[in-house]
């Protein structure tokens, strides 16, 4: 894994935004991840992340929740694959582990392309068979960490589908939960975002510490992110939260990368 970082451009501390991810459809070693600077107390550029996190003390946070409905792709496919990442995570943002699981919606070999997957970095991602991801759908995840181990859980309420799985994770900081829509990364850098329109985070909740609730409950350590290409063109643009603070949309509006 190789990581590059850039300096802060208002706050003395480098913002590290980290995360792994599955490219095709079987484990694979993670590949090449890419940083971003922060750009002032509270919010992100970065050029493959776009969503919000939840920040706390090494160890605090416990648990991550979110849903969200299944984008379609936008059009037609173009020649060369785009992909579009949507999940819920612990770690990541400012550590080098992720616990994560969510979905896909990709334009491979011209084909909208729709899948579940999960992954423990360091350790590899993987499909999940037995999920059949259709456009429209709700999707339920979770991560959860119970004292020992990690514990990643995904639902489709249309299909009534879930899958769960657990697994322990050395050097896990516990110190972000995360709710992204993202353009994923290869050895060669970070690919083409897949034109997926509006996506719809609802219901995204919390546990660092004692204290649980939405996003928005948690105040200044609320991180909004937006992706953006390395010159700054902006490719996929968070809307503020919700009255409720529990949800926001992800708008695509160029694929980068």
């Amino acid at each position: 894994m190789k990581l590059q970082t850039l300096s802060a451009s208002s706050a003395t501390a480098t913002a590290f935004i980290v995360l792994s991810f599955l490219m095709t459809a079987s484990a694979l070693p993670i590949p090449q991840l890419t940083l971003a600077p922060r750009t002032h107390d509270g919010s992100f550029t970065s050029t493959n992340w776009s969503g919000y996190a939840v920040t706390g003390a090494s160890g605090s946070v416990s648990d991550a929740k979110g849903s969200w409905t299944v984008p379609a792709i936008q059009g037609t496919c173009p020649s060369t694959n785009q992909y579009s990442s949507f999940w819920v995570g612990i770690d990541g943002f400012s550590s080098g582990t992720v616990e994560q699981t969510g979905t896909d919606s990709d334009c491979q070999n011209g084909v909208p392309t729709y899948y579940a997957w999960y992954e423990f970095y360091p350790h590899p991602s993987f499909l999940i068979g037995g999920m059949t991801i259709t456009p429209g759908d709700t999707i339920t995840a979770q991560a959860s960490f119970n004292g020992k181990s990690f514990t990643v859980t995904i639902s489709d309420t249309h299909t009534g589908a879930s899958f769960s799985t657990s697994a322990r994770v050395s050097r896990a900081q516990r110190s972000s939960a995360e709710w992204i829509a993202e353009a994923p990364s290869s050895s060669g850098g970070i690919l083409p975002l897949a034109d997926f329109g509006t996506v719809n985070f609802s219901s995204c909740t919390a546990t660092v510490g004692t204290a649980s609730g939405s996003i928005g409950s948690f105040g200044s350590f609320v991180q909004v992110i937006t992706m953006v290409t390395s010159s700054g063109t902006i490719k996929a643009q968070p809307s503020a939260l919700s009255s409720s603070g529990s949800g926001f949309s992800v708008t695509w509006k160029s694929s980068g990368p």
